[in-house]
């Protein structure tokens, strides 16, 4: 949506009125989507909870292993604003406890990915931050970014999986090399 995306880009502490100048729209269909400013910030964090939601959700706890690492490299390679965006949130929001809820959720889906036999044993909840991390390195114009993280991902399953399986990976694309 692209007040949210005019969200990220602005900056947690811009006023309604630089968001809705942004995502050329006016103040009031701002106001409309999102009644206050904490509304639109709940709304960006409930992506990840949602994702994470979608991988428990599976009957096959490597799937949704493999569910969620796909959709929140994705998600990071759209919105590459949303982590600055975050990182300036006001101190009077509550989010600990969604972070809290949510790292719960990714810890139990990881432990049921490696009790399944799927996923390595030594496998942390790091190595999926540092696949994060990684994937929002990858500089490109926006297409090309989610092509070029989709195959990073690709790449990173397959070394997550106790026995990697050679399988095709999404097709090359060229990144601009500094």
């Amino acid at each position: 949506m692209r007040i949210l995306a005019a969200a990220r880009m602005a900056g947690a502490d811009a006023p309604m009125r630089e968001i809705a100048r942004r995502a050329q729209v006016s103040v009031a269909t701002v106001y409309r989507h999102f009644p206050t400013k904490d509304a639109l910030v709940a709304e960006e964090l409930a992506l990840c909870s949602a994702i994470v939601e979608e991988g428990l959700a599976e009957a096959d706890p490597w799937q949704g292993f493999v569910l969620v690492l796909e959709k929140l490299t994705e998600a990071h390679a759209r919105e590459q604003g949303f982590r600055a965006f975050v990182a300036q949130l006001p101190e009077r929001l509550d989010f600990p406890a969604d972070r809290a809820r949510t790292l719960r959720m990714l810890l139990e889906l990881i432990r049921r990915a490696k009790e399944s036999g799927d996923l390595r044993p030594d496998f942390v909840l790091e190595d999926l931050v540092l696949a994060l991390v990684a994937s929002e390195g990858i500089q490109a114009e926006p297409d090309v970014r989610v092509a070029a993280v989709r195959r990073f991902t690709a790449l990173l399953i397959q070394s997550f999986r106790t026995s990697p399986a050679a399988g095709p990976l999404p097709p090359a694309v060229r990144v601009p090399i500094n």
